[in-house]
């Protein structure tokens, strides 16, 4: 008997147990289902949050004030060093110094819990009121949906004009109204609408990218009576190789603008932009690492069933055994004979519990919101992988008893 042969032979035993086959894989596909639904899940929902990041752009970098963290003096008696935020001033001197080199943007946030009105109407107090010049939406990567950008006579004189998000055009706005060349009021000033951005969306159904304003930056500094605004300056690299040398030659344009002395720490920071993205990936890793041993632990309890059921089967052909060996099958054939067996119920059963999981865990992944279908051939064929062990160690008990049975009791079993 070759090994074609015992192929076949395993195939027609899976055939004629069908409903053993099909609740021993069903086994498997719950263990499977659990291992690559919760893996799909969590890779979806990872693309979900990037998809929703990306305007930040993967090629940034941001300059912003460093902030002590406060506290007790140290045991040397010394307070915690503080540091002074970038002012519009020292912004506004980067910006012409390191315009030849490359885009940049200057922002501030002014409020993240503002009311916008327009006539009768308001918005909830959860309005972000952002100051941006003219290439805000360009290093951000925001597209304009209606209207225009700031002009260049806009921003230097910061006119009292502001784009809107597409949540304040919904709570201010009738479907039929036209927003562009209409007023909103907020702080007690009067503002002309002449753009509306895109709509953005967000993390689990979250809009608060869209419930955004923008006005132009002098005009933001305008509003600031106590001059407490903390002002960020968003460089784009043009060539993300470069990323790290851009980020050295702006490091020490800023330290020339805060004039920090040699050998003193950087009164700023330099941040990527790229750093949410590492970080949510390493958040990634450790829910794989969660969700890979759950899954684990569930195939654990599936390969224990497929042993018991496999030793049972193996009780049930006892006599068949004896006749296999009487017409001179070896002891390798019958255990290759019962481990194939095995992997093939473990085979099938992964196929069922992969479509169940991709399934699954796409739908999971999608309730943050609407996005692509997500295939995980990495995690398909590390489940097939696992399936053939599984078989393989399930099985290998199983058929190491059936290869030691003695002919001759073989065939006397009743």
């Amino acid at each position: 008997m070759n090994l074609l042969e015992n192929i076949k032979e395993a195939l027609r035993a899976v055939q004629s147990n069908l409903l053993r086959t099909i609740l021993t894989g069903l086994i498997i596909a719950i263990g499977i289902t659990s291992l690559v639904g919760m893996l799909t899940a969590i890779d979806a929902m990872k693309a979900q949050i990037e998809e929703s990041l990306s305007g930040f752009g993967a090629n940034n970098f941001n300059i912003r004030g460093k902030y002590s963290t406060g506290g007790r003096a140290s045991s040397s008696g010394l307070a915690p060093k503080t540091f002074t935020p970038i002012s519009y001033r020292e912004a506004s001197q980067f910006k012409q110094a390191y315009s030849e080199r490359g885009g940049l943007t200057v922002t501030t946030s002014i409020s993240g819990s503002a009311e916008i009105k327009r006539q009768s109407k308001k918005t909830n107090p959860n309005t972000s009121i952002i100051g941006g010049d003219e290439n805000y939406f360009l290093i951000n990567g925001i597209s304009i949906d209606r209207g225009r950008n700031f002009s260049e006579v806009e921003i230097q004189y910061g006119s009292n004009v502001c784009i809107l998000g597409t949540e304040i055009v919904k709570s201010l706005f009738g479907d039929r109204e036209d927003p562009i060349n209409s007023h909103v009021n907020f702080y007690g000033k009067r503002y002309l609408v002449v753009g509306v951005m895109e709509k953005q969306g967000g993390v689990g159904g979250d809009t608060g990218r869209d419930r955004t304003l923008i006005i132009p930056l002098l005009n933001a500094r305008n509003l600031d009576r106590s001059g407490t605004f903390r002002y960020t300056i968003t460089v784009g690299a043009a060539d993300p190789i470069k990323m790290e040398y851009e980020m050295g030659q702006a490091t020490g344009i800023m330290r020339g603008i805060r004039q920090d002395r040699l050998g003193e720490e950087d009164s700023f920071e330099v941040v990527k932009s790229r750093t949410i993205g590492e970080r949510l990936e390493e958040i990634a890793v450790f829910l794989r690492m969660g969700g890979f041993g759950l899954g684990f632990i569930t195939l654990l309890g599936a390969a224990i069933g497929l042993m018991n059921i496999m030793l049972v089967s193996v009780t049930e052909r006892t006599k068949e055994i004896g006749i296999r060996k009487a017409l001179g099958a070896t002891p390798l054939r019958i255990r290759q004979q019962f481990l194939i067996e095995a992997i093939v119920i473990c085979v099938l059963g992964g196929i069922l519990g992969v479509l169940l999981g991709i399934g699954i865990g796409n739908l999971v992944g999608n309730l943050l919101g609407p996005g692509g279908f997500l295939v995980p051939w990495v995690w398909m064929i590390l489940s097939f992988i696992i399936c053939i062990l599984v078989g393989l160690i399930s099985g290998y008990i199983p058929a190491y008893k059936a290869s030691k049975l003695d002919p001759i009791d073989s065939l006397r079993y009743e």
